[in-house]
C-alpha cells in the first residue's frame, strides 16, 4: 500500500473508533434524558463506525500486525514507554490545573499499564509456562491479572465484583 492511502486508512481508522466510543457515550446520555429512540439511533451508527473501524483495520493489518514474538515486544514497549513518560506528564498537567478527577483516571491508567507491561515482559520471558486460564480485568481502572481475583484492585481499590474474567 501506498503511504499517502495507508496514512489516511490509519487516520480514518482513529477517527472512526473516536466516533464509535462518542456515540455511545452520547446514546448513554440521551438514555438518562429519557429520550430511548435518540439514544437506539446513537448506539446503531456507533455500531456502523465500528464497522467501518474493522474495515480500517484489516487493510491495515499487515503494517501494523507482526509476528507474535514481535507484537509482544511492541506492545511491551509501548506499555512502558506509556506508564513510564507519557502518563506522568498528564497527571502532573492536570495536578497544575486542578483537575482531580483527571489526576486519578491517569493515575489509575499509569498504574495498569506498569501492570500490563509486566504481563507481556513475563511472557516474553516465558515465565508464564502453565496455561493461563483467564485474564482478570477491573473494570474500574484496567488493571489485568492472571492470577485469582483479588479481594480488591492493588490499583484502585475495586472491590472484586468489579473484575471481568476474559477467557
Amino acid at each position: 500500500m501506498k503511504e499517502k492511502t495507508r496514512k489516511n486508512i490509519y487516520t480514518a481508522f482513529i477517527g472512526e473508533t473516536k466516533a464509535y466510543f462518542r456515540l455511545l457515550a452520547f446514546a448513554e446520555k440521551a438514555e438518562e434524558e429519557k429520550l430511548p429512540q435518540v439514544a437506539m439511533l446513537f448506539r446503531a451508527i456507533a455500531e456502523a463506525e465500528r464497522i467501518h473501524a474493522t474495515h480500517y483495520m484489516e487493510l491495515i493489518k499487515g503494517h501494523i500486525v507482526k509476528d507474535t514474538e514481535t507484537n509482544l515486544e511492541r506492545s511491551f514497549q509501548n506499555e512502558k514507554s506509556v506508564s513510564e513518560n507519557v502518563y506522568p506528564d498528564f497527571i502532573k498537567d492536570a495536578i497544575e490545573e486542578g483537575e482531580t478527577a483527571a489526576v486519578q483516571v491517569f493515575t489509575f491508567a499509569r498504574d495498569a499499564e506498569s501492570y500490563h507491561a509486566k504481563l507481556y515482559e513475563r511472557t516474553m520471558m516465558d515465565v508464564i509456562k502453565d496455561k493461563v486460564n483467564a485474564y482478570h480485568v477491573c473494570q474500574v481502572c484496567g488493571y489485568v491479572t492472571h492470577k485469582k481475583v483479588p479481594n480488591e484492585c492493588p490499583v484502585c481499590g475495586a472491590p472484586k465484583e468489579k473484575f471481568k474474567t476474559i477467557e
